[in-house]
């Protein structure tokens, strides 16, 4: 925790542009968001931006691919962007540090894991015994999917170990050592004995035949907030109105996403993924949809909350626990859901 905590320390010291919201020309209020990644996950929020309910609340939203939690949170506390889409871990490890702006979770967007872990080989009837002896890419250390994937694993009987090159039968041998958007290239180059990967990645892989899906890891841990969009501290109480608005969209974006078609919602986000095509997102929805992946209300889960410290803490990243009602506000969401 302590070395997230000097990355966080380390890039918000190196960020130097300093952008303050304010109204475009067309008289939207500009606000700009760091997603960790970009990912058809996060289909609400893509399917919000082309169907223009931003803009239809007075918003103009520029997205940003920070590609990792560290670079989110570093990009909060510069005020160089007003949103972050990430993993609610972050908020807890920079809270724990006694950040006095630290970051607060308003709106939940995922509520599972949208992992999924692949093989070379196409094993019809996987289970998670098979990786025994093996060594699996999981991604950042104290990163969600790392933990939700070693929580899944633990969960399951079976003993975890990190990053060795020597290692028994009978352990899984997490790697979190390749970057997670390196993981499918390194794996496809023979890093790993499986692999971790989030789609539209996985679909790619899938399409290409050099990988083969073998689970979810969602459907093994279960309801976990996953991805949530927080702000700093200071920006939350001063500008709760503009996060309602905000909300809102996001929130029409999944009750869109609920009572229209896979292939529907695919023609939708092909703007946003112009290197995949129709009949790959319509299989990445239909997928993310059957684990049933996004949250049906932007209010953040308290039981789903806990669940995450559980893990974090048998990660060993979590030294304490932050109370619920500290970094996550639910009065937004709340407003939201209850005004649809």
């Amino acid at each position: 925790m302590k070395k997230i905590i000097k990355t966080f320390l380390v890039l918000f010291s190196l960020v130097v542009l300093f952008t303050v919201s304010g109204c475009t020309n067309n008289g939207l209020k500009k606000i700009r968001v760091a997603e960790v990644a970009h990912s058809v996950f996060y289909a609400p929020q893509y399917v919000a931006l082309e169907l223009g309910y931003f803009e239809e609340e007075g918003l103009d939203v520029e997205l940003i691919n920070s590609n990792g939690a560290d670079k989110v949170t570093a990009a909060l506390l510069s005020n160089d962007v007003q949103i972050g889409l990430q993993g609610p871990e972050p908020t807890v490890y920079l809270y724990n540090s006694g950040q006095r702006n630290y970051l607060v979770n308003f709106a939940q967007l995922t509520r599972t894991d949208g992992s999924f872990i692949f093989g070379r080989t196409d094993i019809k009837d996987f289970s998670l015994e098979m990786l025994k002896g093996k060594s699996i890419l999981g991604g950042r250390k104290g990163g969600v999917p790392e933990m939700t994937l070693e929580y899944a694993l633990k969960q399951a009987g079976l003993k975890v170990v990190r990053d060795k090159t020597e290692f028994s039968e009978d352990e899984v041998n997490i790697r979190t050592d390749v970057a997670f958007g390196a993981m499918a290239g390194s794996f496809i180059a023979g890093e790993g004995d499986f692999t971790t990967l989030f789609e539209p990645t996985a679909s790619e892989i899938v399409e290409s035949n050099k990988a083969f899906l073998l689970c979810s890891v969602g459907e093994l841990v279960g309801e976990v907030p996953y991805t949530a969009y927080s702000t700093t501290l200071k920006y939350f109480n001063e500008n709760k109105e503009t996060l309602e608005k905000f909300v809102r969209a996001v929130y029409r974006g999944y009750l869109y996403i609920s009572t229209h078609s896979d292939e529907e919602v695919a023609k939708l986000m092909l703007e946003q993924f112009p290197d995949s095509n129709i009949t790959m997102l319509t299989e990445v929805v239909k997928r993310y949809r059957a684990i049933n992946a996004w949250a049906n209300t932007p209010v953040f889960n308290k039981e789903g909350y806990e669940r995450l410290l559980d893990i974090m803490q048998e990660a060993g990243e979590l030294d304490k626990r932050v109370n619920f009602d500290i970094i996550v506000d639910t009065s937004i969401a709340k407003k939201v859901a209850n005004n649809k």
